[in-house]
């Protein structure tokens, strides 16, 4: 890995490690370690506190956001926040995938775009900043490349239930197919449009749902047809 290569991603970032070498820990994958002839350390220690970080950093902003919600409202936003796709696509953003240290194997296979990879990887970088600048430097990361700037407008997509997923879980507990959505109706001018969503499940399980958008009329009709299905425990915030 060339120093310049990290000179720019250090650049990028905003943020001039002191070490370096642990910044080099946090772009090294166990593959290209156990490739290694010498005694190298992989970035899985790094990735195991940096979901801490980034966890807490995320609780602190969310409950200072939105000091009106509930656990399970401001539970369900981290969550949305740190799973592995929304961290895949901060990774990508930071073309942190250029800069990993992958066996061959890896890097045959497309290691360097694997969202599992380029996820943990980014919360490996979390913790080097932490370990280097503190929780300040991590917080300053984590807010500029993590959180949603325009996060309390964000408040109902972060907040509540997903139904979708609800739904599908509730579905593959049954060992059932996965639940059919199409639009059936779109109507008004194209900046005012009202999508209506039919989704069907099971052999004769049908609801509908309208909404501004066609993923809020999806949720509308998940939540209308879980409402109906027996065994469902209801949802709360």
């Amino acid at each position: 890995m060339a120093k310049s290569s990290l000179k720019t991603l250090q650049a990028y970032i905003g943020y001039q490690f002191r070490d370096r070498q642990i910044l080099v820990e946090a772009l090294t994958h166990s593959s290209y370690a156990r490739e290694s002839s010498g005694r190298i350390r992989d970035n899985e220690r790094l990735e195991f506190l940096g979901d801490a970080v980034l966890n807490f950093v995320v609780s602190v902003r969310l409950a200072d956001t939105f000091p009106e919600y509930s656990e399970g409202s401001l539970s369900r936003a981290r969550a949305r926040l740190v799973e592995s796709e929304h961290l895949a696509r901060v990774a990508v953003s930071l073309g942190l995938g250029e800069y990993l240290r992958l066996g061959h194997g890896e890097k045959k296979t497309g290691g360097e775009s694997k969202t599992t990879l380029v996820a943990d990887a980014l919360e490996a970088v979390i913790a080097a900043l932490y370990r280097d600048g503190g929780l300040e430097a991590a917080r300053t990361f984590v807010d500029r490349f993590v959180i949603p700037q325009d996060l309390a407008a964000r408040a109902e997509e972060l907040l509540s239930v997903d139904y979708k997923s609800a739904l599908q879980e509730y579905l593959q507990a049954r060992r059932l197919p996965l639940a059919r959505y199409r639009v059936i109706k779109e109507k008004g001018p194209e900046h005012q449009k009202v999508f209506t969503v039919e989704v069907a499940a099971g052999s004769d399980w049908v609801e509908q749902g309208s909404g501004g958008s066609k993923k809020t009329a999806e949720q509308q009709a998940a939540r209308k047809l879980l409402e109906l299905l027996p065994g469902h425990t209801e949802l709360n915030g």
